[in-house]
């Protein structure tokens, strides 16, 4: 398994159509997108992720130590302005995409250390968000 298969696919017009319009989203327009095709057509990156872990353990011990976390807003609570501020610290976003975050909410960041998620669930609840571990 150390050599690398390159697959080259080739893509008609409609379809580099759609790639070219995805490619000009913001990230927040193209996080929207994901979980549209998600919710749509149960579609996920995660899923061989997660279904390896099944497979992997099946344990429920150690289901409950996970190691990687992804870090979701639920709602930003009445300091939206100390929100905006954490998630542009967090993310690196501009503040026309953190403002769209924070008013949307949404996943902030994915595949976090359980200390560095905890940290920023922390520094969310301190401006007056709430956000989830999962």
């Amino acid at each position: 398994m150390s050599e690398e298969t390159t697959v080259t696919v080739e893509l008609g017009k409609n379809e580099q159509a759609v790639v070219d319009a995805i490619e000009k989203l913001t990230v927040i327009e193209a996080n929207n997108v994901a979980k549209y095709f998600e919710e749509k057509y149960g579609i996920t990156a995660a899923a061989p992720v997660a279904v390896a872990a099944v497979a992997g353990g099946g344990d429920a011990a150690a289901a409950e130590e996970k190691s990687a976390f992804t870090v979701t807003l639920k709602d930003c609570g009445a300091k939206k302005i100390a929100t905006i501020k954490v998630i542009r610290e967090i993310t690196g976003l501009g503040l026309g995409e953190a403002k769209a975050l924070a008013e949307a909410g949404g996943t902030i960041k994915e595949n976090v250390k359980k200390d560095e998620a905890e940290e920023m669930k922390t520094k969310f609840e301190e401006a007056g968000a709430t956000v989830s571990l999962d």
